[in-house]
């Protein structure tokens, strides 16, 4: 299917779409800006072989505009952005983390990047040693991320559970956890911390055997995870999950986890709701790197993992509650909020750009 690329971004309201290449290191990467209307865009950079260039500029719009949700929902001065480098073996990693970096540099903060799927602490170091405005993994910066983003999943799980059974009750739950990469292993710890049963998988068999060994996490093979008998089923890896053939499947009360965009359309999720299921919109529960990071590049300060609980729970239960009371799908209710509360802070930067007393034109700054 292609893509109508102006007019996409007309109708999304992208500020800028940047297309980044260098021929030394072959590096070739889409930057999507989508909202800077209360502060600098941010999302990190996906690094994945895609099957084709449209492919990787279609996943980046979809990711920005999620990088945007996450932050109005978390209540965050900033909006989305997401940058998508094309993998293959003609990449030279290193010089192209830098590059990129380099051309990051050059927005002076209108966007800042950090971890994705395929960018991790080493790669994350890379940038940050070219730009300033790349979450640098090391102790100078915002702190382990991966352990931010599980706490907001932790808390969406909590929420869930107390909403479907009156109490969390965690030694007798059971979660399924489908992937045990940075964030599922993080996860998995802090749901085995308060004795739940855990169940996960991992297409590697190292990282499978990582969290079976030093969490006592009982394996299940990749693709089997949909069929087992359980709370909460807990996505964790890459997105479009939850399709027509595996929403056969399910056997899960609720469905919470940290990996972007699990449901192929938003016509699964309603699928989920008339079949009892709840779910919990990724955007709302997978944005703890997210606070961690952007509370510390323009505050100073490395917000608390209970503190990131605390806030993500806060919003989980408010969509929750008002899904129940409309009895409509939470993830049509969520779409709605974003969508009152991104036009509000649009409306306002709009005001602020000519003073209504003077007609004045008022720059807006973004500064790090």
């Amino acid at each position: 299917m292609s893509i109508q690329i102006l007019s996409t971004l007309a109708r999304e309201r992208f500020e800028e779409l940047l297309a980044v290449t260098d021929e030394a290191s072959g590096l070739r990467a889409f930057v999507a800006l989508h909202d800077t209307s209360a502060g600098p865009a941010v999302g990190g950079v996906r690094r994945f072989d895609y099957a084709s260039e449209e492919a990787a500029l279609s996943d980046c719009l979809r990711l920005a505009r999620a990088m945007t949700a996450k932050c109005v929902l978390a209540g965050l001065p900033a909006g989305g952005a997401k940058a998508v480098i094309l993998d293959g073996p003609d990449l030279d990693a290193q010089a192209a983390y830098g590059a990129f970096a380099r051309r990051v540099e050059q927005l002076d903060g209108r966007y800042y990047t950090g971890p994705d799927v395929g960018t991790g602490p080493r790669e994350t170091a890379w940038m940050a040693a070219h730009t300033r405005f790349a979450a640098d993994p090391g102790p100078a910066g915002p702190g382990l991320l991966a352990q931010a983003t599980a706490a907001g999943a932790f808390a969406g799980i909590r929420v869930a559970l107390e909403h479907l059974f009156g109490e969390a009750d965690w030694g007798r739950r059971t979660v399924v956890l489908q992937g045990l990469g940075q964030v599922g292993y993080e996860l998995a710890a802090r749901l085995r911390e308060v004795d739940a049963r855990v169940l996960g998988s991992d297409i590697d068999p190292e990282r499978a055997a990582r969290a079976e060994r030093e969490l006592g996490v009982e394996l299940v093979e990749p693709g089997g995870e949909f069929q087992l008998e359980c709370d909460v089923f807990s996505p964790n890896a890459m997105g479009g999950v939850l399709h027509d053939l595996n929403l056969r499947k399910l056997r899960a009360r609720a469905v919470v986890g940290a990996a972007n965009n699990p449901l192929a359309s938003l016509e699964h999720g309603d699928r989920l709701h008339e079949d009892g299921v709840l779910y919990v919109p990724d955007y709302a529960v997978n944005c703890g790197a997210l606070v961690r990071g952007v509370l510390f590049h323009l505050e100073g300060r490395r917000e608390p993992l209970d503190a990131i609980e605390a806030r993500i729970a806060d919003a989980v239960r408010a969509i929750i509650e008002r899904a129940a009371a409309e009895d409509r799908p939470p993830a049509r209710v969520a779409e709605r909020e974003v969508a009152d509360r991104l036009a509000a802070r649009r409306a306002a930067a709009d005001e602020s750009v000519t003073s209504p007393g003077t007609g004045a034109a008022l720059e807006r700054t973004h500064d790090a």
